[in-house]
């Protein structure tokens, strides 16, 4: 069974080594090798033991809102977000399809609702368009070419949810 717990500073490091996983392993396919480190940014550093690189990935995990999913006390999944917009989902690989990315969302999606707020913004990888459409997402706009690290293109697709009761759409 998993936990969905807040965020602590101590999980930085873990939560650096699980995105930077993921994120290689389902969103550089179209990448030419050379360019792959760009897009990761300080997490091209996850296993780093400096300061810096810790430091450097802290201060981008940061956000008002960091869920952390646990299984057996090893960081599987995470989520970053401010009310109203999705910043980043996460999931461990070998956790896919058991429920940890949809929980974390409903998760989040709960606090956004306690806070009023009627209507969640993402930019979703091209990967993760069809798990987004899955818990009721729609695209907005077409494909985007968002911003990584050092200013590398990367291709998003915009994506939304309202919160609204269905009565009130």
């Amino acid at each position: 069974m998993f936990v969905i717990r807040s965020y602590a500073e101590e999980d930085a490091r873990d939560i650096g080594i699980l995105i930077a996983d993921t994120f290689r392993a389902f969103n550089l396919d179209y990448v030419p090798p050379d360019e792959q480190e760009l897009l990761l940014g300080p997490f091209r550093h996850a296993r780093s033991l400096e300061d810096a690189h810790s430091q450097a990935i802290k201060d981008v995990i940061h956000a008002p809102v960091v869920l952390v999913a646990e299984f057996d006390k090893r960081i599987v999944g995470v989520l970053r977000g401010s009310p109203g917009r999705l910043h980043s989902l996460f999931v461990d690989s070998d956790y896919h399809g058991h429920g940890i990315g949809r929980d974390l969302v409903e998760r989040f999606e709960l606090a956004c609702r306690q806070q009023d707020v009627k209507k969640i913004t993402l930019a979703s990888s091209l990967y993760a368009v069809p798990f987004y459409q899955r818990l009721g997402y729609k695209k907005s706009t077409g494909v985007r070419c968002g911003r990584c690290f050092d200013g590398v293109g990367f291709p998003t697709q915009p994506m939304q949810k309202s919160l609204l009761p269905s009565s009130e759409l």
